[in-house]
């Protein structure tokens, strides 16, 4: 299978995908936006993983390649490729869907727990999950369920933690790919106001102590990701 990331910034890169794709022995391929790399062609690609960044999907002024990338997604939509969103990504799906993005009441940085919801238990996407399992979190807006997706999770402080049209097309506030490495990455290019203390935010220091979630992530994320490439 091929898989192309779609990135936004040097340090959100595709972390844990790229070792499924490796270990799988599927192909990876890549498109960092911030440097202007060029995208391929919707159909030689079979999933499609456009991961997070600190921009919001509406700053097409500062970034006009976030225009690029939404006529992107829908056309890879409409070709009936997977596509799976991750925080900036969900929101860009979700935008491409017919979906709104807006503030989240709270921001959420840090390790929280997710809950799938009535519907997202029994989504094909994410078939063999937990009922409640823990994430990795870094956003400030949230994006709205769209036109013929299903709400699959939320937590205490995101309603709108995940959606899903079939297994085909997953949109994933939080983050499952998450690595050791990865998230370090995301603590040393924080911006200021992330890490102003909040009801839902975690330190440095907190998010660092703890190791064991990394190994769940990878397991879920192997498991959505298997999931999707399966499905129709």
């Amino acid at each position: 299978m091929r898989i192309h990331t779609i990135e936004h910034v040097p340090f959100e890169g595709p972390a844990a995908i790229a070792d499924y794709a490796e270990a799988h022995g599927h192909t990876l391929t890549r498109t960092r936006m911030h440097a202007g790399e060029p995208l391929p062609a919707p159909g030689k690609v079979d999933l499609l993983a456009v991961m997070g960044g600190p921009m919001s999907v509406h700053d097409e002024a500062g970034h006009p390649w976030l225009a690029v990338e939404k006529r992107y997604i829908a056309a890879a939509v409409g070709a009936g490729v997977r596509v799976l969103g991750v925080c900036l990504g969900a929101q860009l799906l979700s935008t491409v869907l017919g979906g709104q993005v807006t503030a989240n009441p709270d921001r959420e940085i840090g390790w929280r727990p997710v809950e799938l919801t009535a519907l997202g238990e029994v989504s094909p996407a994410f078939a063999g999950f937990p009922a409640r399992f823990p994430a990795f979190h870094w956003h400030g807006e949230t994006f709205s369920t769209p036109p013929g997706a299903v709400r699959a999770a939320c937590s205490t402080a995101c309603a709108n933690q995940a959606f899903a049209v079939g297994a085909r097309l997953v949109g994933l506030q939080f983050h499952l790919e998450t690595t050791p490495v990865s998230m370090h990455a995301l603590i040393e290019n924080a911006e200021p106001i992330d890490l102003v203390p909040a009801p839902y935010v975690q330190t440095p220091e907190q998010m660092r102590e703890i190791t064991v979630h990394f190994g769940v992530l990878e397991g879920l994320l192997q498991r959505l990701l298997h999931n999707m490439l399966k499905g129709h």
